[in-house]
């Protein structure tokens, strides 16, 4: 199966999934795409042999410059690690139950537009939440909306801060989405 990983900021979590799946004959990272050409995660893809690729956000809804980049890597399955443009409802159509997205939060709080990295954080703090963690789910036309496939949670202790609280999402991040991710494509194949 042949993974495309889209990103738009540092790339910690595309890093540790390109690294995860390194050894697999079954599952490869072939394509990193980033809608920012200054997106460190590029980088990071190129360092482990990883092609990557530029689309712009304004790109991003035209069929005509997204999938032939994605059909010329024989792209399966798409994983947004850190993508914050919306997915296009052809790209959905194209990969249907076959893209799937991270969020910083026990989904449905904390979610939809806005709701992204530290404001993620910084309103779980805000709500006096107790615990918050990731969600692992399926991308559908309405942001954080699809279907949720797993969740894992972290304590929110009352002295911690949106930059605390981010370490431990980061850690339950960096700990389970490669393995859910496995788990998923071995349902697949099976």
């Amino acid at each position: 199966m042949n993974i495309a990983i889209f990103v738009s900021g540092s790339g910690t979590n595309c890093e540790n999934i390109i690294r995860y799946f390194q050894g697999s004959e079954d599952y490869r990272t072939v394509l990193v795409v980033s809608n920012r050409a200054d997106a460190f995660a590029l980088e990071r893809a190129r360092r482990l042999d990883v092609p990557t690729a530029v689309v712009p956000k304004a790109e991003l809804g035209k069929p005509d410059v997204v999938m032939p980049i994605l059909q010329q890597y024989g792209i399966d399955f798409i994983v947004l690690a850190g993508f914050l443009p919306l997915i296009p409802d052809f790209l959905i159509d194209a990969f249907p139950r076959r893209i799937v997205n991270i969020h910083p939060a026990l989904l449905p709080r904390h979610g939809g537009k806005g709701m992204w990295g530290h404001h993620v954080h910084e309103a779980v703090k805000a709500a006096g939440d107790t615990e918050t963690g990731i969600t692992i789910h399926y991308v559908s036309p309405v942001c954080d909306g699809g279907e949720i496939i797993a969740q894992f949670s972290c304590a929110v202790a009352p002295d911690d801060t949106p930059d605390t609280i981010a370490d431990k999402v980061h850690e339950l991040e960096m700990a389970h989405f490669p393995e859910v991710l496995e788990q998923l494509f071995g349902q697949m194949s099976e």
